[in-house]
């Protein structure tokens, strides 16, 4: 069947550069944003019972702009003065450039990885000194956590805010023939917002191997993997499907 519409379950990208509206404008398909999930901060109030002083750390592990946002927030909700040289150890280039709306950027000490975990990790092991927070999600990757005590770096796992599904009932009536996912959390949206969705015609999209098993135990069908070998990114492997798809009779 061909591919007409497409909906990825994030935010739309900022700016009107993006490999999406490349896809959309070559492959000639309708691709609209919507996401599935929601990040809520938790209250003060909340990460008081956890009894973890903030002002005890030395470095701040970042690894999305929801840990740079709710670390601020935090501090400034238990009234935490954040001293200026505390370092910055970001996943990667592009998050570490979003503490501009934070702090002076230039004048703090400031590290980044190259988007992935063993990349941030070596960074880290230079500086294995630091006392780290990593401040995080209630639904959450270990494998930074776990990297860390390997190493036996001192750090304090810090819940800051929540991944929650997000209201999306009034796309009940909405059909599209490709549904993207990039998270277990978006498949529980799904069904939380719709508890009798039936996939019927609907291609399914997934990112990465614990959305694709969140996919497959959820008894959908999964059409469109990545990443793969012969498409690393989400939009390598849709643009391929699409152009099969399309070109079917």
């Amino acid at each position: 069947m061909k591919v007409k519409t497409i909906l990825v379950t994030q935010p739309k990208p900022e700016g009107d550069k993006s490999p999406y509206f490349d896809v959309a404008k070559k492959c000639k398909v309708q691709i609209d944003f919507r996401p599935f999930i929601q990040i809520d901060g938790i209250t003060g109030q909340e990460f008081r019972k956890n009894k973890i002083n903030i002002a005890e750390h030395s470095a701040v592990i970042i690894t999305s702009r929801s840990s740079i946002e709710h670390y601020f927030r935090m501090c400034k909700e238990m009234r935490v003065k954040v001293p200026e040289d505390m370092k910055y150890f970001c996943i990667s280039e592009s998050t570490a450039f979003y503490l501009q709306k934070f702090v002076q950027y230039r004048k703090r000490k400031i590290f980044y990885g190259k988007q992935t975990v063993s990349a941030l990790m070596d960074v880290i092991k230079k500086h294995k000194n630091e006392t780290y927070i990593l401040p995080c999600s209630d639904i959450h990757k270990e494998e930074i956590a776990e990297r860390l005590e390997q190493q036996k770096v001192k750090f304090t796992k810090a819940v800051m805010y929540k991944t929650v599904a997000a209201n999306i009932k009034d796309l009940e009536n909405v059909n599209y023939d490709v549904l993207v996912f990039f998270s277990p959390s978006g498949i529980k949206s799904l069904y939380k917002n719709f508890p009798k969705f039936k996939q019927n015609n609907t291609r399914i999209a997934c990112f990465g191997p614990t959305t694709a098993e969140a996919v497959k135990k959820a008894g959908l069908k999964l059409d469109i993997y990545a990443p793969n070998p012969k498409a690393p990114s989400m939009t390598m492997a849709l643009e391929q499907y699409i152009t099969a798809a399309n070109k079917a009779k």
